[in-house]
């Protein structure tokens, strides 16, 4: 008996074997490839390319995806009252001010400019609360070394200490997608034009831009299902808010690289007009040399 099933083992260890190659086929792509993105290099540590989340979320249209080192690249947050400005300029009025290779829409706001929720600029308060249910908090450039330079924040798990913050540059938003990968936005079936920031396992930041309406629900499913190398994902703001602008120069560069740049009619076309924004956040390259995160 014992001799009949030791003769039974190789064709068991090559059914295994084939069984896994199936298994690696016909699962592997599904989740491997619908997280890499390939697109310009436009700087050491800044790229843009378009995901496609297609078959898996049939809902859900390419996006413009803005992946950030932040080792290489410094976030800042602007509000037009610190900016000496009587009015929010618009996406582009922005870029022009402040120079930044890159500029998007820092969160939701009232009729009368007023952020709604936590902003921090250069470490100071700019005169905002603290929102009772939103609890995304992107933070970046710490007041103390050896923490990372940039991170989206779960106020539900994070703590985040108003009167000595950790970080000096804050905008608090939409928690869309948490850690664990929860949905934290209802099932409305309001769909706009959405911009969102996530964080990365490898601690890189992605900023993403639909180029078409979809509901927040529905982005937080297809991100969840399609991309799971997000840790958490914050909704910044949506509708005609929703902008991203990227400088003259950098546009520019793209004119010696080979190929078809579709990012760039993407990006531009993506709203119709453009709106005055009071608070926004840009990234510049850093003159300082990257170090090693620790935390």
């Amino acid at each position: 008996m014992a001799q009949d099933h030791r003769s039974q083992w190789p064709f068991l260890r090559i059914t295994q074997f084939l069984l896994g190659i199936l298994f690696v086929m016909f699962s592997g792509p599904s989740t491997a490839a619908s997280q890499i993105l390939s697109g310009d290099r436009l700087g050491e540590g800044l790229s843009i390319s378009i995901w496609n989340p297609h078959p898996q979320c049939p809902d859900v249209a390419p996006l413009v995806a803005i992946e950030i080192d932040p080792d290489r690249y410094r976030f800042t947050v602007h509000y037009y009252q610190q900016e000496g400005v009587s009015d929010p300029p618009d996406i582009r009025q922005w870029q022009e001010r402040t120079g930044h290779d890159l500029i998007f829409n820092a969160g939701l706001f009232r009729e009368n400019y007023a952020y709604l929720g936590l902003l921090y600029g250069k470490g100071r308060p700019m005169g905002s609360k603290r929102h009772a249910t939103w609890q995304g908090l992107f933070v970046a450039e710490p007041a103390e070394p050896g923490s990372r330079r940039a991170r989206v924040l779960d106020l539900t798990f994070d703590p985040f200490d108003e009167q000595q913050p950790s970080y000096r540059e804050v905008a608090q938003s939409l928690m869309l997608l948490d850690r664990t990968g929860k949905i934290r936005v209802r099932q409305t079936g309001k769909r706009a034009h959405q911009t969102l920031i996530a964080e990365q396992g490898n601690g890189h930041l992605l900023v993403l831009k639909t180029t078409e309406v979809v509901s927040l629900h529905a982005l937080g499913e297809c991100l969840r299902d399609a991309f799971p190398s997000l840790r958490q994902v914050m909704a910044m703001d949506g509708g005609s808010s929703s902008d991203v602008a990227v400088s003259p120069s950098l546009r520019h560069a793209t004119s010696t690289m080979a190929g078809f740049h579709s990012w760039i009619p993407l990006l531009e076309a993506s709203t119709t007009t453009h709106i005055g924004l009071p608070a926004v956040i840009g990234i510049s390259p850093r003159r300082d040399q990257p170090v090693a995160k620790t935390r």
